[in-house]
């Protein structure tokens, strides 16, 4: 940082070429693939075109050079950096590049009043970009924002998490947020064939072979991270023997294998991948599509998801989107959480597989769960009501008159197994209040009916004590 504070009269203007970009490096031999094959401009940049293609809201805001504060998030390796580059530069910008891991206060203060020095000495404006903004601490994020607000820099935020979630809310909001996506698999293989072809920043000069089955197997591994991507490649390349009789450096599908080793999912475990991910598996699990629920729990498995967690949401889904249609989904979801316990990793994968289809494809109804919603909610919002004087500990237990009948007069408690069938009807709540309504889905519809026919029966004697 030490340049930035150069007399006015002994640092040279920046020329129209480098924009006054003071981060950009020329691309050499000893920097890693994958900062050589950075976009050098706008027109090169790959992906994103939900953001930056003609006519979206992105594009038309840095082409106009009207933009004070921009956040950027999505997962790894899909250009944020490189984009905050290339903004400064089209906007003519000075770029100053900070890290949410490793600047502080100090640092941030020390950026900020380059900027005002450059701002009022040359007329210079500055983008100063927060790679990993949600990495600083609120106190952090707050020394931006008087100068956000006077526009002495601009900011550019990147974060891999949700920025309405890890970063603080006035930052949030005088900033216009983008989310990235992971690149296609069409992204990567122009990054890569472009990788393979440029004379100056990529392989053009070697003689490479390189088959169309091993770009297919980087695309596709790699998950729409274009860093993972020419990293692998790269690797592939310095460690591949030229053959000795064509001088060829040949890149098959096994040398593409041998360099990627392991798929890379992009899954993060307190953002956005890992919340999405299980909520496509419940989801699946709901619509009763076991083949989804298996894969959503696959991904699950291989990027390191809590075993534990997992179990636990297939226990809620059991009584949240099954329930009645069929309790013994409860019995195997507590059975799973049990085994998950005992057993753990690898083999925990095998009950937590049977529970999620045991679920997907069990009946469903959520009439227990809505109606213990309603319940709860009148009980927060509405009048509390009291225990009939029957129902209250000190009453007795009252058997009925001889032969089973009811005294019209009873007010006394009614023990349901001294009558025929094991029921006696009853006022168990007042004002004859209803929460739960079966379906006739598996087997809660032999629940409805013999409910139906209790209800019946409840409502013949409110008409024969006249209650009705």
């Amino acid at each position: 940082m030490d340049d930035l504070f150069e007399d006015e009269t002994s640092a040279p203007s920046p020329d129209v070429g480098d924009f006054g970009n003071s981060s950009r490096q020329a691309p050499s031999a000893s920097m890693p693939l994958a900062a050589r094959m950075r976009p050098r401009n706008l027109d090169e940049y790959v992906g994103q075109n939900h953001i930056l293609g003609a006519g979206k809201l992105l594009r038309r805001a840095v082409e106009a050079d009207r933009f004070t504060s921009l956040i950027f998030y999505g997962p790894p390796g899909v250009g944020k950096t490189s984009l905050a580059e290339l903004i400064a530069q089209r906007t003519q910008s000075r770029f100053l590049n900070l890290s949410g891991v490793e600047s502080n206060v100090a640092e941030i203060r020390k950026s900020v009043e380059a900027a005002r020095q450059f701002q009022r000495t040359r007329g210079e404006v500055t983008t100063l970009f927060v790679d990993e903004i949600h990495r600083f601490n609120k106190s952090q994020q707050d020394v931006l924002l008087p100068h956000i607000e006077r526009g002495t820099v601009r900011f550019i935020g990147a974060t891999t998490h949700n920025p309405y979630f890890y970063v603080n809310s006035p930052l949030v909001s005088r900033s216009q947020v983008f989310q990235l996506e992971p690149l296609t698999e069409e992204d990567l293989a122009t990054l890569l064939n472009s990788a393979i072809h440029d004379d100056e920043r990529g392989y053009g000069k070697k003689p490479l072979k390189v088959s169309p089955e091993a770009v297919s197997h980087l695309v596709r591994m790699c998950d729409g991270d274009a860093r993972k991507m020419l990293t692998s490649f790269e690797l592939a390349v310095l460690t591949t023997e030229a053959d000795p009789e064509t001088g060829d450096i040949i890149i098959d599908l096994a040398v593409a294998e041998d360099s990627i080793q392991r798929k890379v999912v992009v899954y993060d475990a307190d953002g956005d991948a890992h919340h999405d991910t299980i909520s496509a598996f419940i989801k699946s699990m709901r619509g009763g599509d076991p083949d989804a629920a298996l894969y959503w729990l696959a991904k699950m498995l291989y990027a390191g998801e809590d075993i534990r967690f997992i179990a636990r949401r297939i226990v809620i889904a059991a009584s949240e989107d099954i329930g009645m249609a069929d309790s013994h989904a409860l019995r195997v979801a507590v059975a799973a959480q049990q085994a998950v316990e005992f057993i753990g990793m690898p083999e925990a994968r095998i009950p937590l597989a049977h529970a999620a289809v045991y679920l997907a494809t069990a009946p469903k109804s959520n009439r227990a769960y809505m109606g213990i919603n309603e319940a709860m909610r009148e009980v927060a919002e509405g009048k509390t009501l009291a225990v009939p004087p029957h129902l209250r500990t000190k009453s007795r237990k009252k058997l009925g008159t001889e032969g089973g009948a009811i005294d019209p007069e009873e007010t006394e408690y009614l023990y349901g197994h001294d009558f025929e069938g094991g029921y006696v009807p009853q006022a168990y709540l007042p004002e004859g209040r209803r929460y739960y309504e079966p379906s006739d889905h598996g087997m809660e519809k032999r629940v409805a009916e013999r409910l139906a026919y209790w209800r019946e029966l409840f409502e013949k004697r409110q008409e024969k004590n006249g209650e009705a």
